[in-house]
């Protein structure tokens, strides 16, 4: 069953790009205490998400943190290297913190995974937003629609806040 409004996200460990190279960081570290705008997308350059998705919250960062955001966050079943390749294409600069779930590990648990071998992707993650507040679901909106984001792009979101 997927993870819903009122849920503890589960305790897992992303990776991220670090100046020393990646680095694990924990749920706990990324979410507790704090209020987090986290979206996830099938894939790191993938048309709907790099054109479309993750340049929204690029351009919305400010509307969105000035909402009491304190970060926003990209998820996507992509290795470490392939996430700070996308983060330095995409000019996200500190704007969004790109997280690396390249097990699935975190989107198998909160139930959220998605089966692309018929596009030779494997297991990657729906395509979601939600608003996180010291580590409970506030606000989830999944995308039913391939390639779309009018549920869980950044102007829904910045409506939603």
């Amino acid at each position: 069953m997927p993870i819903q409004v009122g849920d503890t996200l589960p305790q897992v460990t992303f990776k991220t790009m670090g100046a020393e190279g990646p680095k694990d960081v924990n749920t706990s570290e990324l979410f507790d205490g704090k209020t987090v705008v986290l979206f996830a997308v099938p894939g790191a350059f993938t048309p709907t998400c790099h054109r479309s998705h993750l340049p929204g919250y690029i351009a919305r960062a400010e509307d969105i943190k000035s909402k009491g955001v304190d970060t926003i966050a990209v998820v996507s079943v992509n290795d470490v290297f392939v996430m700070d390749a996308w983060s330095k294409a995409s000019g996200a600069g500190e704007n969004v913190l790109f997280l690396a779930d390249g097990s699935a590990n975190f989107t198998k648990a909160i139930g959220l995974e998605l089966d692309g071998s018929g596009f030779g992707m494997g297991i990657r993650s729906k395509r979601y937003s939600a608003v996180i507040r010291d580590g409970v679901v506030e606000q989830l909106h999944i995308e039913e629609a391939p390639g779309s984001i009018a549920l869980s792009g950044a102007d829904a979101m910045v409506c939603s806040l």
